[in-house]
Parts: C-alpha cells; structure tokens; sequence
C-alpha cells in the first residue's frame, strides 16, 4: 500500500469516528470514551495530511501559473519563488505524516516509575546512584512533571543502595523509556585519597505506570512480611511494624517500601510498584512477540545493557546505542541538557521504525 493508500484509509476513518459519535442512538459510555479517544489520536494525524495535501495542491496551481506563457511576467516570478519554497517544505510534511502513522506506544502517556540500584562499585557506586536519581529529580521538575520518592535505601555515605519515584506528568514514559539499563560513571571517587580514577555503576529501570485494570494480582499469589524501617546502617527508624514486602509468589519478584510511616501506604506504594513491574513483564514479552526479528539498538530495553558512560574528568557524557557524545556533563547531571541525549535517541529510535516500515 503507498502513502496516499494510508493516508486516505486514516482520513475515511476520522469521518466515520466522527459521524458515529454524532449517531442520534444511545451508546454505551465506555464505547463512546473508546471512540472519542481513537478520534482525538487521529485528528492530529488528519491535521497534517490536510496541509500536505493543501501543499500539494498550491504546487500545482503554482506551476500552471509560472509556465504560463500569457501570464505577467512579475507574477510568473513570484510564483516560481514560492514554488521553490513550498517544494523545499515537502519532505518536511511527508516525514511528520509518516511519523505520526508510526504505531503508537500505548504506555507512551503514562506516568513513569524509576528505580535506580547501585552496581558495581560500592560506596562510589551508590553515590552515583543517588547523583543519578537526582538528575531525573530535577529533569522532571524542569519538565513540570511532579517527582514523587516512593522508597530510599540509603548508605551511611548519602550513597543509595536502591531508589523507586513515581514519576506524574503526561508522556513520562515516552520520554524517559531509553534511560532504561547500566549506567557507568568513571571519575575520582569522594572516599579515594589517592586521586586515583575508578569505575562504577549504577543500573536504571524506567517502567510505565500500571492501574488495577491492567494487572489482575490475585491475593493468593502474594507473600506480605511486615517489618520495622532502617535507615542507613541498618539502624530502626520507626517504633511499629509499617515497612512492608512484598513477594509475589509466581515469579519471584520482591518489592519493599518503608518511606511511610503507615504500614497500610507503604503497601499501597508497594502494590503500585508490583503491578507496575508485573505489567511491564507483560508488555516486553508482547513486544518480543511481535517484533522477534527486530533488534533495535535503542530500544530493545535490555538492563543488563551498558547504555551510557558519565566520564567526570573529561566532562563528557556518551551513549554507546548511537555512538553519541555530549561534552557538557555537569549541565546533563543538573538535568539541563539531559534533552540532548534524549532527543537524538528518541529521533534514532524513529528512524529505525520508519525504515522498517518502508
């Protein structure tokens, strides 16, 4: 099928959405939220077939005016200027159409969840881990997402051994799905007297926001032990029983939160991790599913995967999937210029899918 094929089968598709909403019958609620929601994704994507069409259309009225031969020579040249110009634009148009046609990514609005564990290394590892969890902190508020700590284990240092937030904002997960795997810092740990240049890091997972609908946990399934919190040193914080974990039986995941002080919100906060992880199992096994002989560099979502290199001495930040390197690293690790990492692996990432597409 070629582009205009598409094109006209997403058009005709609006206008039926459009013409079923408007029905004089009654329908259901949850029908009309389904087809109000497959609408509004659409018209976007119908917005910009309609300017590339209108496009198409001046470049034609255009050339019948600029190769006639009766014509004022004065309007003659000004059409072929703006011929020139309306030509230069239509890569442009046919690259955003061919975009928004790409399948969409379903957790792509979600909110996102962010845990970030210590590695190799050990103390030095868990202070990068917590430089780590504050740059996305601060990403986030840059973004006027709301950044939300969920659960901290923390090191006597101000190291984290592990580190869960929820991450409130629309197209969280979108944006930060690729920061998923191993993260290596390479600099002059704080506790080496030496001076000397060590190797450590620490592992991101960024998880979409799973609700109750997505995942259906059943009670039977799940080990619940209650405990007091520690704070680092392994020291009790609290006088009751409020930290909770939580483990669910058929795959062996484990999930602890002890932030609150009511063991009835660290079971919530823990549950909403639980179904989160549960639900991006679910989700990546699907992918696979479907794209089996697809090996995106970017996005294939391995965390074992050594995805980025923080070196401090050089100030340099590079990404290993598309061989690219920033050199303003103290600018990436306050969040500033994290966009300059995330935006050429979410336009790689786009490249990869419309070639396979092509």
């Amino acid at each position: 099928m070629n582009l205009d094929d598409k094109l006209d089968r997403v058009v005709k598709r609006h206008e039926e959405l459009a013409a079923l909403m408007s029905t004089s019958g009654p329908l259901d609620p949850q029908e009309f939220a389904r087809l109000s929601k497959e609408y509004s994704d659409l018209s976007p994507v119908v917005d910009a077939i309609t300017s590339l069409r209108e496009a198409r259309r001046e470049i034609s009225d255009l050339e019948a005016i600029a190769s006639d031969p009766v014509a004022d020579p004065e309007m003659r040249g000004l059409a072929h200027e703006e011929l020139v110009e309306i030509k230069d634009q239509i890569p442009k148009m046919e690259e955003a159409v061919k975009l928004l046609l790409l399948p969409k990514d379903e957790a792509g609005e979600r909110n996102a969840i962010l845990e970030v564990r210590a590695g190799t290394g050990g103390e030095e590892a868990a202070l990068f881990a917590a430089a780590l969890f504050r740059m996305y902190a601060r990403y986030a508020a840059l973004k006027g997402w709301r950044f939300e700590t969920m659960d901290v284990n923390e090191t006597g240092l101000g190291g984290f051994k592990e580190a869960t937030a929820l991450i409130n904002g629309r197209g969280a997960f979108a944006r930060l799905k690729f920061e998923s795997g191993v993260h290596r810092v390479q600099r002059v740990p704080e506790t080496e007297a030496s001076g000397r240049i060590h190797t450590s890091a620490a592992t991101v997972a960024v998880l979409p926001e799973a609700e109750e609908v997505d995942v259906d946990i059943d009670e039977k399934d799940l080990r619940i032990d209650v405990f007091r919190s520690s704070g680092p040193g392994g020291q009790s914080v609290n006088t009751t029983d409020s930290a909770v974990r939580i483990t669910h039986i058929p795959t062996g995941m484990v999930v602890q939160q002890q932030d609150e002080k009511s063991q009835h919100k660290n079971k919530a906060k823990a549950m909403k991790v639980l179904r989160s992880r549960l639900y991006d199992m679910e989700r990546s096994r699907l992918e696979a599913e479907r794209a089996a002989d697809r090996r995106s560099q970017v996005g294939s979502g391995d965390r074992s995967e050594r995805i980025r290199t923080y070196n401090f001495p050089q100030g340099r930040c590079t990404d290993h999937r598309i061989n690219l390197t920033v050199y303003k690293l103290d600018r990436v690790m306050e969040g500033e210029a994290l966009d300059d990492i995330i935006e050429p692996l979410i336009a790689h990432d786009q490249a990869e899918r419309l070639a396979e597409e092509a």
